[in-house]
């Protein structure tokens, strides 16, 4: 009977430190090139979705919000850059590892295979792929504050 209440006691102990290693990725990220903020938040069932918070230049020439032009879906290329989702579903996968995400890259209108890593509390490594992460793109992004 003690070694049970010891083995929930330390689980109780334990779970917390798991839970919080996960959202380390949670808050506010420059993508690579510094022209969007994105913004990461964890979901009711745990998994972790990113929108567009900021941009760089978040107009046209005619001063007009910028919009999804490049996606191939005629319908969605009138949906408004700013706010949004180009992350979804990443998984925690421990130690740091993100992975089963899905991006969405507004400059070429395709949505790829996710996988993220936390380098350490400001940067964060994600990498877009098609089939096998080894066939893909990483890009750094760097934690900011929306302003």
């Amino acid at each position: 009977m003690k070694k049970i209440i010891f083995i929930l006691v330390a689980l109780s102990l334990i779970l917390p430190i798991f839970a919080q290693n996960a959202q380390r990725i949670t808050g506010v990220w420059f993508n690579g090139e510094k022209t969007s903020k994105i913004e990461i938040t964890q979901t009711e069932d745990g998994l972790f979705v990113g929108h567009i918070v900021w941009l760089k230049e978040p107009t046209t020439k005619d001063g007009k919000a910028k919009t999804d032009t490049k996606n191939s879906v005629d319908k969605l290329k009138q949906r408004p850059l700013l706010g949004l989702q180009i992350l979804s579903d990443l998984k925690y996968d421990g130690k740091d590892k993100y992975s089963g995400g899905k991006i969405y890259d507004p400059q070429a209108g395709k949505t790829y295979s996710s996988k993220a890593e936390m380098v350490n509390n400001n940067t964060l490594s994600l990498r877009g792929y098609i089939g096998i992460p080894m066939a893909g793109r990483t890009d750094t992004w760097t934690r900011t504050k929306i302003e």
